[in-house]
């Protein structure tokens, strides 16, 4: 690839200093509704992958004894300065990733939820305590930080779900080493600034850029103890298996196929409203997208006034603040048009085709407008694969039982929603569907940080979710301390060779 050499590069951070990658490898960061190079990212060698977790190695040792309100404080800093920069922050994210700047605020807004709730560190972190066990012997716990941890992120959300990790592990005592995604690091780069300007020390948070190999060298490196990653369920599976097979405590957030299930007695208008906003916000680029609708009963009827919905959604850049913006990639574009065409060969009826949307004056965009099939079958490459873009595909059940059925034989896990007044069938659908994120009339269900994302199945590996109070338990280690302290009286006696402790 030819790289322009008047666009500025991306920085590593190493040991809290911004620096210019010695690679020879880079890569051409490009904004989706123009093709226009905003800057060159590098690959960063193996070299300064070690320097960065060198430098995170060194930190933790004093980090990990400062005062937890020393902690809270910097991440008190840090969200006033994320709400400060929301407008310039929305703009990097929108230029470099595409989506519109409305759903770019509520991008870096989510993630600033979770800096507030590190700043709560102090009542997260408690660990627990009890008096006598036996005579005269206590035992208490505490959770303390594991050391270097890492974090791998996606294109999708720029900045949330870096903010989703680093927050948290530093809150908590640890280090920490990011990846960002090397198609959008601008926006990351610019809150990894701010954490810096809010006080977070050198060496505590370090950045490195990269492909593959960086992400190789993430899983095998010997002194980083946990990993993060939001992404794809390929790369998901790979690091998790990579990393756990080097000792390492890993959480993998991967791909899906959410399921809708909509009822007749729903409210029409506002499932229909909320069916379209989850389906093809984005661009469909979310892993918690709405992509199968499941019309239950007298509900299939209701597809000509879905249709008339997605018809009127404005395409657009992001810029403009339009409904739907571009696809993040050219590449991106190709294969969501390639699985609408097998969707087309494969049976599926075309409600809507968003292939071939012009943009006036944006005509190298990535766009794709909203697209829906109906009649759509497991089997169909529409049905088994995750699209990660605006098509919306439409299947019809006679029962609700039949719809759990449906979402329940599906192997991803990661949310699902019902749109009903029934509070029964709502009951019925929490109880019995198996998937780890439930909406009830919520489209999105994705969890404020007070709770902790949790989905399921194929859509995770790893136990314990990012953010929340399962995020606590995954950064730290619990230490029990037993302890008998002995006054004269008691210092004497015969020598006890059980394990009891009365």
């Amino acid at each position: 690839m030819t790289l322009s050499t008047t666009v500025p590069t991306v920085k590593l951070l190493i040991n809290g200093e911004f620096v210019e990658s010695q690679t020879s490898v880079w890569r051409d960061v490009v904004n989706p509704a123009t093709q226009e190079v905003l800057a060159r990212v590098p690959m960063a060698t193996p070299a300064e992958v070690d320097a960065a977790v060198a430098a995170a190695k060194t930190a933790f040792k004093s980090w990990k004894k400062t005062s937890i309100g020393s902690r809270a404080r910097i991440f008190l800093k840090y969200q006033q300065l994320i709400r400060e920069h929301m407008k310039e922050l929305a703009a990097i994210l929108t230029a470099e990733q595409g989506k519109t700047l409305a759903d770019a605020e509520g991008d870096v807004f989510r993630g600033l939820e979770v800096v507030e709730h590190a700043a709560s560190i102090g009542n997260l972190q408690l660990g627990e305590y009890a008096e006598n066990v036996a005579s005269g012997v206590d035992t208490y716990s505490v959770l303390q930080p594991l050391g270097v941890c890492a974090g791998i992120t996606p294109f999708n959300f720029p900045a949330m779900i870096p903010l989703w990790m680093f927050p948290m592990a530093i809150a908590t005592g640890n280090t920490f080493v990011l990846k960002p995604s090397e198609q959008d690091p601008m926006v990351t780069m610019r809150l990894v600034e701010l954490a810096i300007e809010a006080g977070i020390p050198a060496g505590v948070l370090n950045v490195v850029h990269g492909g593959p190999d960086v992400v190789n060298a993430i899983c095998d490196h010997a002194d980083i103890k946990a990993i993060s990653f939001v992404g794809s369920s390929k790369v998901g599976t790979h690091v998790y298996n990579r990393a756990s097979l080097a000792g390492k405590r890993v959480q993998c957030m991967m791909g899906a196929k959410n399921h809708a299930i909509v009822l007749p007695d729903a409210n029409k208008e506002q499932a229909l409203n909320q069916l379209t906003g989850a389906a093809f916000g984005a661009a469909g680029q979310r892993c918690m997208a709405l992509s199968v609708a499941v019309l239950v009963g007298e509900a299939k009827n209701w597809i000509p006034e879905l249709v008339a919905k997605a018809k009127a959604l404005r395409v657009g850049p992001g810029k403009d603040n339009p409904d739907v913006g571009p696809l993040v990639s050219c590449t991106a574009r190709d294969r969501v048009e390639s699985l609408i065409a097998q969707g087309v060969e494969q049976g599926a009826k075309l409600e809507l085709d968003g292939r071939g949307v012009k943009v006036p004056g944006f005509e190298q965009g990535n766009f794709v407008g909203p697209t829906i099939f109906s009649g759509v079958k497991p089997g169909m490459a529409i049905y088994d694969q995750e699209i990660f873009g605006p098509v919306l595909c439409l299947t019809a059940a006679d029962t609700l039982d039949q719809a759990i059925e449906l979402i329940n034989a599906n192997p991803n896990g990661n949310g699902t929603a019902i749109f009903t007044q029934s509070g029964a069938a709502a009951r019925k659908f929490q109880e019995e569907i198996d998937v780890g994120q439930v909406g009830i009339n919520v489209p999105i269900p994705v969890p404020v940080p007070l709770f902790s994302f949790t989905g399921s199945r194929a859509s995770k590996l790893g136990d314990l979710g990012p953010y929340g109070k399962q995020v606590v338990l995954f950064y730290t280690q619990t230490k029990t301390v037993t302890s008998r302290w002995f006054d004269d009286a008691a210092s004497s006696g015969k020598v006890n060779t059980t394990i009891s402790l009365n």
